[in-house]
């Protein structure tokens, strides 16, 4: 049994003057299932996005979302004044007016609690993050929509930033849809991936689209190796920031 549609796109594309943008692209978001965009710059992978979010609305083709569908959006750029006073609980108020208990759990799923008080400009990259993440959580979203949500973060973070994407998923049964240029380090979270390049050039498994002609075709044989033998072998901890402590045994 299939999980809960949410959106189905049917032969989207979008021409802005001479330039195609995005070209007969079709595909579904289900309940509880992550679904990664991949692509080499220009691919038309945020555009793709803001299509589903509504964001972008003179396109060709059709978008059916689930009545009253609830998203939560994270974009790839989000510009915070730094001569402004704000903190984190502020920020996480500024669209939308959790309770005490929303936002302290929502912070508390991101492991960022700790910061409710601090000022934004204070942040690191990788805390900053966590807490836009965190913020995208609230009001119990239907579908979650990231764009490049580590840009700016080093591996080891990226890696535990995907690990909390998919626990998201799980808590929250959301779906997730997913911009990265990593597919090894999202492989593991990911239920569909599609890979675009304007347009659909392949879809389906990671372990698939990984395989096909399109993809190695864009990202070569060494990128489709590095997910076949991909995994994270550390003895250190990273806290939110990306730094590093060693494991001590005496």
């Amino acid at each position: 049994m299939q999980a809960e549609l949410l959106v189905r796109a049917r032969r989207l594309s979008l021409t802005l003057g001479k330039r195609q943008i995005l070209d007969d692209i079709s595909f579904e978001l289900r309940r509880a299932e992550i679904t990664t965009i991949i692509g080499p710059n220009g691919a038309g992978k945020t555009t793709l996005t803001n299509i589903v979010n509504g964001l972008i609305g003179d396109f060709e083709g059709e978008i059916e979302r689930m009545p009253g569908l609830r998203i939560g959006y994270l974009p790839q750029k989000v510009y915070v004044n730094t001569l402004m006073p704000l903190s984190v609980e502020r920020l996480l108020q500024l669209t939308y007016s959790p309770t005490d208990q929303e936002l302290d759990r929502a912070l508390a799923q991101t492991e960022v609690a700790y910061l409710k008080q601090r000022q934004v400009r204070s942040l690191s990259e990788g805390e900053l993050k966590r807490v836009l993440l965190a913020r995208t959580t609230l009001g119990q979203p239907d579908l979650i929509v990231l764009d490049e949500p580590t840009a700016g973060v080093d591996v080891s973070g990226e890696i535990r930033m995907y690990q909390l994407i998919g626990e998201l998923r799980d808590q929250l049964q959301c779906a997730v849809l997913l911009v990265s240029h990593d597919l090894h380090l999202v492989m593991s979270q990911t239920d569909q991936v599609l890979c675009l390049n304007q347009h659909l050039c392949c879809s389906g498994l990671p372990e698939s689209v990984s395989q096909h002609p399109e993809y190695l075709a864009l990202f070569g044989q060494q990128a489709s190796d590095s997910i076949a033998i991909y995994t994270h072998h550390h003895d250190h901890e990273h806290d939110v920031s990306g730094e590093s402590s060693e494991h001590r045994h005496d």
